[in-house]
């Protein structure tokens, strides 16, 4: 078994760039990654606190949306258990840029869950 995480924290903010910049300068979190889009929105980015990482993106949400991110092998498998089990799907099962498979949802209560098959480093990345 990886001694990397399996399960991660995503929230998405409203500001991703303020956000990055409270949770680096207030509390100490270490920006591994970070990508932006056209408009200049934060896409995604991984922050490190001690052995732990945080994955976080933009959303246009008036709290955020806290969710967790599970690390895993048969994306498509999990995604079949999901709807079998009444989950509300937010997106289906599909292939990112970076070549890993994902796909969110929400449980009963709301709470929002990607299942996906990227790892995300506890270190910075050699070309970051």
């Amino acid at each position: 078994m990886s001694d990397k995480p399996s399960i991660v924290p995503y929230i998405s903010y409203t500001d991703g760039k303020a956000a990055i910049e409270f949770l680096t300068g207030v509390l100490g979190f270490t920006e591994n990654f970070s990508q932006y889009g056209e408009d200049g929105a934060l896409v995604h980015a991984e922050l490190r606190y001690g052995n732990s990482v945080l994955l976080m993106g933009t959303a246009d949400l008036p709290k955020g949306s806290p969710g967790l991110y599970l690390v895993i092998e048969d994306v498509d498998a999990q995604h079949a258990r999901a709807v079998a089990g009444g989950a509300t799907i937010v997106y289906p099962p599909e292939d990112t840029e970076w070549g890993t498979r994902r796909f969110r949802m929400k449980d009963p209560a709301g709470h929002e869950w990607t299942f996906g098959s990227y790892q995300p480093e506890t270190e910075p990345p050699a070309w970051g």
